[in-house]
């Protein structure tokens, strides 16, 4: 049964401004009048006034014709009559009205809270007034906020210069605005003391001299009737945590749905899983053996620390609720919740919680992790290594995995989540971030299952992340009361969450893949300095890479002037200039060492924390020229990054594809062995060097 809710009023603005004041936030003086305004109600305000109704059926008083600037006090009585009257020929009865000193002139900002379905409560800033719909120029950041939160949002604003100056007109006191951010939604904020739908200050007018907040709304939260069926991965840690080493490393796993008559997914486990050498039993009510896997008649009789349940969704219950004594049951079948069955998800839950067991799920392909022999992919386990993965879609983690292993990844642990309806990715980032055999994790989510706690276990982890977002599920949210809840529901609150926790966000699965390797090749690096040394042929290819590396957010800071004179003794400089992008002869007839010789010289003089050299791969190859020279500049390469292991190396092998078959995977090989990551794309390498210097590696 759906959820009853209490639907809230909006309180009115004079109260939502009480809050604001008792708080420390500057807002106009004014009176509050129930009855028809006059002189005398008004007098003691100072020229010219606001006159705002206020009252049901009066969320957007613009909108409505409720509100009127620059009165004088005299004409208040005539004004409120008259939009006493407007608002009657639109059905609307006032129950009082708002009489305010009117601000003055300044830069109009919009400053709200609103609780994400997801993520709870978030806080939004940016440009105000009309602007806000507008422009939508906004920041977002999930409270607590910190000062740096604050700053950093209003910094990422495109209209930000407007608070610090612009064609002559005055910066505004930019404290202030932070103050004020923070007393939404800092420690302490408004977020923790109210409870929250929406709250907003909207505009808020900054100046030189401050804040004044002249609108805000408040919408209370919904009381929901009737509590979640899923249990929380808090409640789960709270009761002393879960360990997930038997779901990677089971001693024996189950398969339930596999038939002896029609070959189906059940059979494709029983498979795998023979092939990966892991000892299996079938579950079949009347068969002793399934495709020459010993069967038992029910889940109850398996000795297993892993079951998969391969059957329609409406058994799906009936099965799991055989499954005491398992610490681990993935249900493969969807049919639940993301198909319109809440009902059925909440049914599967209960019985999982009656049987003991956790639920990997519904809506899953299951788990890989090579040491532990658990795969859902075909063609043999890769290498175990050190890189976790939590997706919530099983066939992009088994694209990632496949494809990853092919450009040198080793995973150690590769969980699919599906709908998540009790073993969520915050409650594995959690056991990740202290499990000796990971290093790095990526994620791919849609719907921010117990998003809170995701938040709180990407900022509480020290591993890097790599997070890839496919867009957010819908989750019924209400119509917006506000600006701030209406602005609120989009991406964007998934780039906050990455800024606040250190987690990047990439844009492609190809670019998750990327982020890992680098995170795999440097992620326990010691590296000094800082800053991007591009080096390699071809002033166009340089072009081409200082703009890849500038959408990527990375500087590529001058060469040091003292290095220039040991650069032009190695022959460089000559018909070229010198700069970063650096242009170094890279081919079957230049020094394969010519390249670390000129990062050596430059690295004498300053540190830079990540050197990229490129090659263009088709120039070895355009008169039939041996692969050898280019095996020996990627030797040469690897020599350097042992020789030179403050600096972390990255290597691009533009156009690749001209390669004879193999060499490509014999260069990545070279590399792979001396820690230096490949890639095939300056852009691609831009973008995981980038997540390497935002910290994201140790």
């Amino acid at each position: 049964m759906a959820a009853v809710e209490d639907v809230p009023q909006p309180v009115p603005e004079h109260e939502a401004k009480a809050l604001l004041r008792e708080a420390g936030v500057p807002v106009p003086r004014g009176v509050v009048i129930t009855a028809a305004p006059d002189v005398d109600a008004v007098a003691g305000l100072a020229e010219p006034v606001v006159l705002k109704a206020f009252g049901p059926g009066l969320v957007h008083k613009s909108d409505a014709g409720a509100v009127r600037l620059g009165l004088r006090l005299r004409e208040v009585e005539d004004a409120a009559r008259r939009m006493r009257e407007a608002l009657s020929a639109r059905g609307i009865t006032p129950a009082g009205f708002l009489v305010e000193e009117q601000a003055g002139a300044g830069v109009e900002l919009i400053a709200g809270l609103v609780r994400d379905p997801g993520f709870g409560p978030v806080l939004l800033a940016g440009l105000g007034g009309i602007w806000a719909e507008a422009l939508r120029d906004t920041a977002l950041g999930l409270c607590p906020v910190s000062e740096d939160d604050a700053r950093r949002m209003l910094a990422s604003l495109r209209g930000s210069a407007l608070l610090h100056g612009h064609r002559g007109r005055p910066g505004v006191d930019v404290g202030a605005v932070v103050k004020l951010l923070m007393t939404l939604g800092g420690p302490g904020g408004l977020w923790e003391r109210l409870e929250l739908g929406e709250f907003e200050a909207n505009p808020v007018i900054a100046s030189p001299s401050g804040v004044v907040a002249v609108d805000a709304r408040y919408l209370p939260a919904a009381r929901s009737a009737a509590p979640s069926a899923a249990p929380s991965a808090e409640r789960a840690r709270n009761a002393g945590g879960t360990d997930f080493r038997p779901l990677f490393e089971p001693r024996a796993v189950a398969v339930v749905g596999a038939s002896t008559t029609r070959p189906n997914f059940g059979n494709m486990f029983l498979d795998f899983y023979r092939a990966a050498g892991m000892p299996v039993v079938a579950v079949h009510p009347e068969a002793a053996e399934v495709a020459g896997v010993p069967a038992v008649p029910s889940l109850a009789e398996a000795r297993v620390d892993y079951a998969l349940v391969a059957v329609p969704a409406d058994r799906c219950a009936d099965v799991v609720r055989q499954a005491s004594g398992v610490p681990y049951t993935q249900v493969m079948s969807g049919g639940f919740g993301e198909a319109g069955r809440p009902e059925l998800e909440a049914e599967l839950v209960a019985a999982a919680r009656a049987a003991g067991t956790r639920l990997l799920g519904p809506n899953c392909m299951g788990v890989y992790c090579p040491r532990g022999r658990q795969t859902f992919t075909g063609g043999g386990l890769g290498p175990p290594g050190s890189v976790a993965l939590i997706s919530q879609s099983g066939g992009l983690a088994g694209e990632v995995i496949k494809v990853g292993e092919r450009r040198g990844l080793a995973f150690s642990r590769v969980a699919t989540v599906g709908n998540a309806a009790d073993v969520t990715p915050a409650e594995l980032l959690r056991w990740l971030s202290h499990d000796p055999e990971t290093r790095a994790v990526g994620l791919y989510l849609e719907d921010p299952r117990e998003g809170r706690a995701l938040y709180e276990a990407l900022a509480a982890t020290t591993l890097p992340v790599a997070l890839l977002v496919g867009g957010r599920s819908a989750q019924g949210r209400r119509a917006a009361a506000s600006h701030t809840g209406g602005l609120v529901g989009d991406g964007r609150i998934w780039r906050a969450l990455a800024e606040q926790t250190g987690a990047t966000l990439v844009g492609s699965q190809d670019d998750l893949i990327g982020v890992l390797s680098f995170f795999q090749a440097h992620g326990t690096r010691s590296v000094s300095g800082d800053g991007v040394l591009v080096i390699g042929p071809s002033g166009g290819a340089s072009v081409l890479a200082a703009d890849a590396f500038d959408r990527a957010g990375t500087r590529l800071d001058p060469l040091p002037g003292e290095a220039l004179a040991d650069l032009r003794g190695l022959g460089l400089g000559a018909g070229s200039s010198l700069a970063n992008p650096l242009e170094v002869p890279v081919g079957p007839r230049a020094r394969p060492d010519l390249v670390p010789s000129a990062v050596a010289a430059i690295l004498r003089r300053r540190p830079y924390r990540d050197v990229v050299a490129h090659v263009n791969v088709q120039s070895f190859f355009t008169y039939g020229t041996a692969a050898e020279p280019l095996l020996e500049y990627a030797r040469a390469l690897g020599r350097a990054q042992d020789e030179l292991s403050g600096t972390r190396f990255t290597l691009v092998t533009r156009n690749g594809e001209c390669a004879p078959a193999g060499v490509e995977d014999e260069v990545r090989g070279i590399a792979a062995r001396a820690g230096v990551p490949v890639y095939r794309s300056m852009e691609a390498a831009a973008v995981a060097v980038a997540a390497g210097g935002r910290g994201g590696t140790a």
